[in-house]
């Protein structure tokens, strides 16, 4: 458990070891195949630095491995890791921790989300006043430049659900996600309008689970299920915590979570029947 691309050239580099190690080249051997240095290899192998997908192709080929599967997942692996340039939101590295640009970055990429949250609404479903409570709450002290620019990630991270193809965005929200009153009635009430508008997106379900629900699975870890086009093998679990996040790789996890969404799922309120709650709630805040 690591953080996210930087889990992903770990798992790239022992793989490509592997390989090579297969082939019967040494690092040094293989590298003068490449025209790179031995340190390259070490590097890439090791997981210290990424690698392009195209150079992951080429170490393939003098490795004589033509498996077009596995050539598949290991070039898709090294886009993931963070092989294949850098994305927008490097431009704020030195305002956002290293595990919270892994998060933006394996999200960026992703073909579906499924998520849980118990106490505040997903970071891709907040308003911008909305976001800006949260930011403030949650780090108490920070100047107002620093919360502003906050905002501005998060909002930039919802393109996600606008690229073409969009990111397939499934949600089930713990009732009290909807009572909790952040920022205030005003901001809680344009938050909780928001919720129904873009519920309505084709690429987004939206699911309350409601009071009457009692105990459930997952009741106090809210996590996020990312998805990927080009192989499952990528699919990755994310636990966030106080001071950091958690990304959960192996097959069992991924079977696991993905059981305790479908549980989750037959417990909430249906997309419709969920709207009418947020409906009902809106009005019973006026």
């Amino acid at each position: 458990m690591q953080h996210g691309p930087a889990v992903r050239r770990r798992k790239l580099g022992e793989e490509l070891r592997s390989l090579r190690h297969a082939s019967g080249l040494t690092s040094r051997e293989a590298a003068g195949l490449l025209g790179w240095h031995q340190s390259k290899v070490s590097r890439i192998e090791t997981g210290v630095s990424g690698v392009r997908p195209e150079d992951v192709q080429r170490l393939l080929d003098a490795y004589g491995m033509q498996d077009p599967k596995l050539r598949e997942v290991l070039g898709a692996l090294a886009g993931s890791a963070g092989g294949g340039g850098a994305g927008w939101w490097h431009a704020y590295r030195g305002l956002i921790p290293p595990q919270y640009r892994d998060f933006i970055s394996l999200e960026s990429q992703a073909r579906t989300a499924r998520t849980l949250e118990t106490s505040v609404v997903p970071g891709l479903l907040q308003t911008a006043d909305y976001a800006r409570a949260v930011t403030r709450a949650s780090l108490d002290g920070l100047p107002t430049g620093q919360v502003d620019s906050l905002v501005e990630v998060r909002l930039t991270r919802q393109g996600v659900l606008r690229s073409d193809p969009p990111l397939r965005l499934s949600a089930v929200l713990d009732e009290a996600v909807l009572r909790r009153e952040v920022g205030g009635r005003r901001v809680m009430r344009e938050q909780l309008r928001h919720l129904a508008r873009v519920s309505q997106l084709p690429h987004v379900r939206l699911q309350i689970l409601p009071f009457s629900v009692g105990g459930y699975v997952s009741l106090t870890s809210p996590f996020v299920i990312f998805s990927f086009p080009t192989a499952s093998d990528l699919d990755v679990v994310v636990l966030d915590h106080l001071t950091s996040s958690l990304y959960l790789e192996r097959k069992e996890d991924l079977a696991a979570y993905s059981s305790a969404f479908r549980t989750l799922q037959t417990h909430a309120l249906s997309p419709e029947h969920s709207l009418d709650l947020i409906a009902a709630i809106d009005r019973d805040d006026r």
